[in-house]
């Protein structure tokens, strides 16, 4: 029983790094469009520098989500 418990907390606060590529991945975007909107001539360059902001962070949601599941699946 404390195993499962410690198995479900331990799940629930790897889950909270979702939350920060949440919001990592909002202001990445916000970035880009305030960006944008200062300075057209650099749209390519700004998207694709915000294009790997945003797989850069993924990644990390991505990484929280996978250790998530293996602390409740794979223990």
């Amino acid at each position: 029983m404390m195993v499962l418990l410690g198995k479900l907390i331990g799940a629930g606060l790897a889950t909270i790094a979702l939350a920060g590529a949440g919001v990592g991945i909002g202001l990445i975007f916000a970035s880009l469009i305030s960006g944008i909107s200062r300075n057209p001539s650099v749209r390519r360059e700004l998207f694709n520098m915000a294009i790997l902001g945003f797989a850069l962070t993924e990644a990390i949601g991505l990484f929280a989500l996978m250790m998530a599941l293996i602390l409740l699946y794979a223990f």
